[in-house]
């Protein structure tokens, strides 16, 4: 059964999972274009795939390369600040939970103006930026990520995951090769393509129009917010 749809949520309609679902994937949009950012455009350090960061931390370290090893910490140690606020702000998982608890919103509300600020700089900098403001930048990003990835454990469904996804295409491999069919892998597949598609859509407006990403960025997690907030309002006038 794929993530998503397991769930031990006190109301679980279909329609609230489905809602759930699209915005998982909207999330992890948001979360390939920060990483192709972060790779591309703030010194080549990503911005959520922390066991990547660790590496080239060592290789930072074995070539003695104290720039490269200062960016890709101030990454590591941004996103653990991200995560641990995004933990305090969402909280941990109830039993009573809807289907998008409220501090979820919350937490991603505080991701969006990380991002915005990041934003802001990005144009007075005529979206090029570069030198030391870059690991500004990236710390701006990594702890947005790091938010995003510690508020989602609130649903409290194992496997889930809109930012370090080695894990989701593990489990999506494990059941392939166990003869289970692809509606079992469905969402999890869906989640992957979404950061792919986050990245490539970021590094083509890198090349081409790079005032504008980040407008992916917020639009993706604004659309996120925006949606949540209308289901949640939706689910309230229907009681």
């Amino acid at each position: 059964m794929d993530p998503m749809t397991s769930t031990s949520t006190a109301v679980a309609s279909p329609t609230g999972l489905q809602t759930r679902a699209h915005l998982v994937v909207a999330l992890a949009v948001t979360s390939g274009a920060t990483d192709a950012v972060g790779v591309l455009a703030l010194g080549s350090a990503f911005t959520s795939v922390m066991t990547g960061n660790m590496v080239l931390l060592g290789v930072g370290v074995a070539d003695r390369d104290l720039r490269a090893v200062l960016l890709v910490s101030v990454a590591i140690l941004s996103f653990m600040v991200g995560a641990a606020i995004g933990a305090k702000l969402a909280g941990q998982h109830d039993q009573t939970d809807s289907i998008w608890p409220r501090p979820v919103s919350v937490a991603l509300q505080v991701e969006f103006v990380l991002l915005a600020v990041y934003a802001v700089a990005w144009w007075a900098l005529g979206s090029a930026p570069s030198g030391d403001v870059l690991m500004p930048l990236l710390a701006l990003n990594a702890a947005a990520l790091g938010l995003q990835s510690s508020a989602i454990q609130r649903f409290g469904v194992a496997g889930l995951s809109t930012t370090y996804l080695t894990g989701t295409l593990t489990s999506v491999v494990i059941r392939l090769s166990q003869g289970k069919g692809l509606r079992t892998v469905g969402h999890s597949l869906t989640i992957l393509a979404g950061l792919i598609v986050g990245a490539a859509v970021a590094t083509f407006l890198l090349e081409v129009a790079p005032v504008a990403v980040p407008l992916l960025q917020l639009g993706t997690l604004g659309g996120v917010l925006v949606v949540a907030r209308l289901s949640r309002e939706m689910r309230r006038s229907a009681r």
